[in-house]
């Protein structure tokens, strides 16, 4: 059984394993740990009481930002991050936002596929602004209107 539901201390320890196995650049432990930023919104996807993915939001002033998002590796390609985002888009609706913005890897071309795919559209970009294996890579910025 699938289910989404918010983030707990509970919950930590598999969303820091999942954050350095999939993330090039992973988030720091303290920026995972912090479940009471302004304007949270995390929430965890489970398979049965297993972590298999996250992400971490905020709503300020009716825009909310994805600011991380990931399903662990052998879950991949299974659909979870689309439910995800197609649940952070349904909640953020109900919180009567007016649109969910966030920039991703340009290398990152499956992310993209799917933002692109459930309404995302690019809007600009960082040049350089990521490190990669290679240098620096572009931010595509990104933003979904409600």
């Amino acid at each position: 059984m699938i289910s989404i539901i918010p983030t707990k201390p509970c919950h930590l320890d598999r969303i820091w394993q999942i954050e350095q196995l999939v993330h090039s650049h992973p988030w720091s432990k303290a920026s995972i740990n912090n479940l009471s930023s302004r304007g949270a919104i995390h929430h965890v996807i489970l398979e049965e009481d297993l972590v298999i993915g996250y992400f971490y939001a905020q709503n300020i002033v009716d825009e909310v930002s994805l600011l991380n998002i990931a399903i662990a590796k052998e879950c991949q390609n299974r659909g979870f991050g689309r439910r995800l985002l197609q649940f952070l888009t349904e909640y953020s609706e109900q919180k009567k936002a007016e649109s969910i913005w966030l920039e991703v890897r340009a290398g990152n071309q499956n992310a993209v596929h799917l933002y692109e795919s459930v309404g995302f559209n690019e809007i600009d970009r960082r040049e350089n602004y990521y490190p990669s294996d290679k240098g620096r890579e572009d931010a595509i910025i990104m933003t979904l209107t409600l």
